[in-house]
């Protein structure tokens, strides 16, 4: 039975080429974009299924979920991957509305997708939920100055940022626990360079996609919950 998998923010980066590499694996693979045009592009040259999804909208995420639904009954992975970077300034000038808008895609995407879905994983046989992550959103990282160099190739007290990725770990955590008959994980590509550093990193993304690849294929043989980068386990 083909494996069911839906990539949010698909279209490109990150995304992009684990949405590629799972289809050479013989995934079925729903490209999730919230922007029409680019999501058919993007399904088109892969030779996935487009699925138009914006993770801040209720009834978008709620339309995409009825789709896949309608079009198969079944679920069994999903890669929460859609993120934005949101603002670089000084943690003292961002304001409340400044990590909102942040943790509207980062955190709160993420349990809109994931919600909606459920139902669809809980049919799965070993259904599987990745949570694309950073190191920027470990507290064990972030509070020691001596990781930022030696775990980290590029750390920076970004407080939107830093702090979404620490709350979605948290997510990870709490719905592992919650359904233990699914696979939770959030993994750390690394500092890979795509639009949403600029494209500063030091990684390609086929670098940074390994470990979403690698956790989206791990099926039941993996603990859960889990924190994984590219060298192993990052701390909490």
């Amino acid at each position: 039975m083909t494996t069911v998998t839906v990539i949010t923010g698909a279209n490109k980066g990150l995304g992009y080429e684990t949405a590629r590499r799972l289809i050479e694996q013989g995934h079925t693979v729903y490209v999730g974009a919230r922007d029409a045009h680019r999501c058919e592009q993007a399904a088109k040259a892969l030779g996935a299924r487009p699925l138009l999804i914006d993770v801040t909208d209720d009834a978008s995420v709620a339309a995409a979920a009825a789709r896949v639904r309608v079009e198969g009954g079944r679920l069994d992975v999903l890669v929460n991957n859609a993120g934005i970077a949101g603002p670089s300034a000084a943690a003292g000038q961002l304001t409340a509305a400044d990590l909102q808008q942040v943790f509207d895609t980062n955190v709160f995407g993420v349990v809109r997708t994931t919600r909606a879905f459920l139902p669809l994983l809980q049919e799965a046989a070993r259904p599987t939920i990745v949570n694309v992550s950073s190191s920027l959103g470990s507290l064990a990282v972030n509070a020691d100055p001596a990781a930022h160099t030696s775990i980290l190739t590029a750390w920076a007290p970004l407080l939107a940022y830093n702090s979404s990725k620490a709350a979605l770990n948290m997510l990870t955590v709490v719905y592992a626990q919650a359904f233990p008959q699914i696979s939770v994980t959030s993994v750390d590509p690394g500092f890979t360079a795509t639009d949403l550093n600029g494209h500063q990193g030091t990684q390609s993304v086929e670098e940074g996609a390994a470990v979403i690849v690698a956790a989206a294929t791990a099926g039941s043989g993996q603990p859960s919950p889990a924190f994984s980068g590219a060298t192993g386990p990052v701390p909490w």
